[in-house]
């Protein structure tokens, strides 16, 4: 793969350190990218600015962007098990999965172009003699910062919809894994979108992602991540006063009723804590389950987890593939090894699965621990892994009490027959996003963030357009009389 990044819409090396893509399967380099500097950020923002202001782009009525947003989608559509495979080489995410977030990127492309077909403005209800309206325009140029987990869907989810408000874009994807973004921006050069309004410049969050950050040029910043980088991330936007939307950590809790259905529940845990071998922002990490029903649950749920399949991404079979690199499969590993240092009852993996297929993999087991109390340090803190840890609860009040005792607020399962009470825990928990006999389904139709530490604003839905305008509102004067109070 060519040393090249996409700056200000020109494809060249990038001017800053080494980024090296590392193959989770045996550590060895798969490429390297230089990646970019400030200088680099300072020509793609204003490339960006130039762009974005250019009457061909700035007065294209909404339905003339939806077009470049579809053919953006036409083109992920017929590169897509090519930007797959590239995916689950540099994450080591399996190519079920990798497969599912492509058409997932492809389907925001076109999501936001249909919005634009049918976006509407505000005639507010007038309080005298003038029409007033309510209307929104583009921020200019805005800065995106995506995590490693998912970086085709998270790209789009950012640079879809920030196109579609009339914008430009500077894509920061994570230093672990640029090769799929990059990827991505080729698709969308090709596809015909005016050379400029979208840069992606991979490189350290300290470096790159800061130079973003602080740049006077952009006008806000959408990041997913982890919750230290957006609580530095808000302190610059304040001082800037800057608009951002910050989508981090979660410690999500999973809630198991005596009347759950067995199979869907057990079903439903599995996906929610081992599909992306744990690393996921909304994985269901804390399963509370009834005390009525908890040893035999968790039995159940003990044994089904040692059948999971382990193995390379590449294979259709594997349903929990390597981490994301060996360093973090080692913090993964420390943390689990501080559990038991809590007392933890280790009930299956808690280490590296044995083998020759695994001896180079950064694999580590899908692990299930209990006997900890809710205020343990494993229980509160987010480890990003294939790891759950079980507790019981008594009744609703001690359900709500614990699942809420949370510095986190992304998501939440809860699995019941009882549709009063779903209802009811639903609506006490402090979640952005709730399922109810499921768990971790999306849909880019429905607003998705968090509460608490788990970030602010909101991405997808219909306001996801909006998010990244400003709105302003305009009267018009109805009146030929002059203002009574000039006499």
């Amino acid at each position: 793969m060519a040393d090249e990044i996409l700056v200000g819409g020109v494809w060249r090396r990038g001017s800053g350190a080494v980024v090296e893509s590392l193959s989770p399967l045996n550590g060895s380099v798969i490429a390297r990218v230089h990646g970019a500097d400030p200088a680099d950020v300072d020509e793609a923002v204003r490339a960006g600015a130039a762009v974005a202001a250019d009457p061909s782009w700035r007065d294209l009525l909404p339905h003339e962007r939806a077009r470049h947003l579809t053919r953006i989608a036409d083109s992920i559509a017929a590169s897509a098990e090519d930007l797959a495979a590239l995916q689950t080489c540099d994450t080591g995410k399996s190519i079920n999965e990798t497969r599912a977030l492509v058409a997932s990127a492809q389907g925001t492309f076109r999501y936001f172009a249909s919005v634009l077909e049918t976006m509407d403005e505000t005639l507010t209800v007038p309080r005298g003699p003038y029409v007033t309206m309510s209307v929104h325009e583009p921020i200019g140029v805005v800065g995106a910062i995506t995590p490693w987990n998912s970086p085709i869907a998270s790209d789009a989810q950012k640079i879809a919809p920030a196109l579609a408000a009339g914008n430009a874009v500077v894509l920061k994807p994570a230093e672990w894994t640029p090769l799929v973004s990059l990827a991505l921006a080729r698709v969308i050069t090709d596809s015909g979108l005016p050379s400029g309004l979208l840069s992606v410049l991979p490189g350290p969050g300290g470096v790159t992602g800061d130079a973003i950050v602080r740049h006077p040029g952009i006008g806000k910043v959408s990041f997913t991540g982890g919750t230290a980088t957006g609580r530095a991330i808000g302190a610059v936007a304040a001082q800037k006063i800057m608009p951002v939307s910050l989508e981090l950590g979660g410690k999500s809790p999973t809630i198991v009723f005596p009347d759950a259905d067995l199979d869907q529940t057990l079903a439903g845990l599995l996906f929610g804590i081992f599909s992306s071998s744990g690393q996921s922002c909304i994985a269901g990490s804390r399963v509370f389950i009834h005390g009525s029903v908890y040893e035999q649950f968790l039995d159940e749920l003990v044994e089904r987890t040692r059948k999971l399949r382990i193995g390379p991404g590449a294979d259709p079979a594997t349903q929990v593939a390597p981490l994301v690199s060996h360093v973090h499969r080692d913090r993964v590993a420390a943390m689990v090894d501080r559990a038991r240092g809590e007392g933890a009852r280790v009930l299956c993996g808690g280490g590296v699965p044995e083998g020759e297929e695994y001896e180079t993999g950064a694999y580590y087991l899908p692990t299930i621990l209990d006997r900890l109390p809710n205020d343990s340090a494993t229980c509160q803190e987010e480890i990003f892994g294939p790891v759950l840890v079980a507790l019981p609860f008594e009744d609703e009040d001690d359900l709500v009490a614990q699942a809420n005792d949370s510095v986190y607020g992304l998501a939440c399962g809860i699995w019941t027959r009882d549709y009063r009470r779903a209802w009811r825990i639903a609506r006490r928990m402090d979640a952005g996003t709730v399922w109810i006999n499921t768990y971790k389904q999306f849909s880019i139709s429905t607003p998705f963030g968090g509460m608490k530490e788990s970030g602010i604003g909101r991405e997808k839905g219909r306001e996801g357009i909006a998010a990244y305008m400003r709105q302003k509102s305009i009267y018009w004067g109805m009146t030929e009389e002059p203002h009574s109070w000039a006499g």
